[in-house]
């Protein structure tokens, strides 16, 4: 292989995000929470930027509030609209050329009315309202219970110790082995101290914790006055695994019992809890906060409304606009000031412009979907992203950022935009349907089937293309394995069978 040195023209054509694009596409992208999150931040980094104060007049504003009537705009509104095969010099020119020429004026958005405020803060007390507050734990609720039994300071250390390794999130198992939890020096006595230790905790409430295994747990839960009791713990010591896969006559055969006397044993061995300590897990679920909601009009059309916030005060101070104006700044604070006030600008019209398409997206979803608004989840209709870029005029990566971690409040709940996007089948008279419906569809089937003898994969997808809906058998699999529907021999009833027999 020959190397050579030279110079060597070339020509490529390559594509650059200017800052100002890539700051519109992450704020595009931002879920609510996080938007708010990062105006605070602006806030405390960026001096030309200020938030008016919506309860309050205008008289008591700071001296640097403008007047909060929005002034006339000279440049002309202008939609921003990620391109990503133009490089989106159209859209982005203004904000881009924005550092080139200060105007003498910056547009604040108008004070809401007090309805509006009214409405908003009425909103976000039922938020807070429907927040759980987080109760007691595990280990607190054990070394209460602990601290008043008679236990001897060394073998009350070791309870605490063990009880320290429990994890709601694991149901109150203990998950290591007990000479894990002592010194590596530790001799017989102190693990002869650990098992006692262990004995105690499994005598606390709830029953079963501290449990090595499934086994042991639901045996601590034995107490006399379970109703057949033998036959809960002949299933209990050797069966476990033939009831999780419905191996009836197994156990039938293996125990003597007759498929009745499984049956009742079985129905007391589901009173006892597999995880007795889940309900001192932390399932804590922050509030989702809707970007947007869903109001009816009179002739019954579907609005989407945004969710005011704290986006829509955000306005350049009227400090520094005079510094620049009155010429008393040096050079040097020029400068200053003027990169800042072109970053707060930025920010602004990014939030405007997340406002914009936000608003447009989601009004073409609710009004693609309006039937399943109107009568439920089986109206749902396929719908795929690049209809809505096409209705809306912009990229289908826009849409798909658009929709990311958005929530909109409905007469259905509180849903995430992206759950009306899914594909779907054709019917034999050609009407589009979402898989949405088909899975309801298996679930009514399923549903009404003769449990002494449930329908296979292979005889629910005839059943379902005997409905008009197409779909394969591993299609079938799929959406039962979604829906947590066991298998055909997991479903099927034996006592039935026998009692036809």
């Amino acid at each position: 292989m020959k190397i050579s040195f030279g110079q060597h023209l070339s020509q490529k054509q390559t594509q650059k995000l200017a800052p100002r694009m890539i700051q519109s596409m992450e704020i595009l992208q931002m879920a609510q929470a996080a938007l708010d999150e990062k105006i605070e931040q602006e806030l405390i980094e960026n001096p030309a930027l200020e938030r008016a104060d919506e309860t309050s007049f205008p008289e008591d504003q700071p001296e640097n509030t403008l007047d909060p009537v929005k002034e006339s705009k000279d440049v002309e509104e202008k939609e921003l609209v990620v391109d990503e095969d133009q490089g989106g010099e159209d859209d982005f020119e203004r904000l881009l050329n924005l550092d080139k020429d200060i105007p003498d004026y910056f547009d604040e958005s108008t004070r809401p009315s007090s309805n509006r405020i009214q409405e908003s803060g009425d909103r976000q007390h039922d938020l807070i309202a429907n927040i759980v507050d987080r109760g007691e734990t595990l280990q607190s609720h054990l070394t209460s219970q602990l601290h008043e039994m008679d236990l001897n300071p060394k073998l009350l250390r070791m309870c605490e110790r063990i009880v320290s390794s429990l994890s709601a999130k694991d149901g109150g198992y203990l998950k290591v082995a007990l000479n894990d939890l002592l010194p590596s020096d530790a001799g017989p006595e102190d693990l002869e101290l650990a098992e006692e230790a262990l004995a105690h905790i499994q005598q606390l409430d709830p029953p079963g914790v501290g449990a090595r295994d499934l086994c042991e747990c639901l045996l601590l839960q034995l107490s006399s006055d379970i109703v057949h009791l033998k036959n809960v713990r002949t299933l209990i010591l050797h069966h476990l695994e033939d009831l999780q896969h419905n191996r009836m006559p197994q156990i039938e055969k293996s125990t003597g019992l007759t498929i009745d006397e499984i049956n009742e044993a079985w129905d007391e061995l589901r009173k006892l809890d597999p995880r007795p300590a889940s309900r001192f897990a932390d399932d804590f679920v922050p509030t989702v906060t809707p970007d947007m909601w869903l109001e009816q009009d009179d002739q019954g059309n579907y609005i989407v409304r945004m969710e005011e916030g704290p986006t829509r005060n955000l306005y350049i101070s009227k400090y520094y606009r005079q510094r620049l104006a009155n010429g008393q700044a040096t050079a040097e604070e020029k400068e200053f000031i003027k990169r800042k006030v072109t970053a707060a600008q930025w920010l602004i019209e990014s939030i405007e412009q997340r406002r914009s398409t936000l608003t447009r997206v989601a009004q073409e979803i609710v009004n693609h979907q309006k039937e399943f608004f109107d009568d439920g989840p089986e109206f749902l209709k396929p719908l795929k992203m690049d209809q809505i870029a096409e209705k809306v005029g912009v990229a289908v990566t826009t849409v798909s950022r658009a929709v990311d971690q958005k929530w909109i409040e409905t007469n259905r709940g509180i849903l995430p935009l992206r759950m009306f996007f899914m594909g779907g089948t054709t019917t034999d008279d050609g009407e589009d349907v979402a898989w949405n419906k088909v899975r309801i569809e298996l679930q009514k089937l399923i549903d009404g089937e003769d449990k002494s003898k449930p329908y296979s994969d292979e005889e629910i997808m005839q059943l379902l293309k005997n409905q008009g809906f197409v779909v394969a058998r591993r299609t079938v699999s799929k959406y039962r394995e979604k829906l947590s529907i066991p298998s055909s021999r997991q479903r099927r009833d034996w006592s039935k069978k026998k009692s036809s027999s």
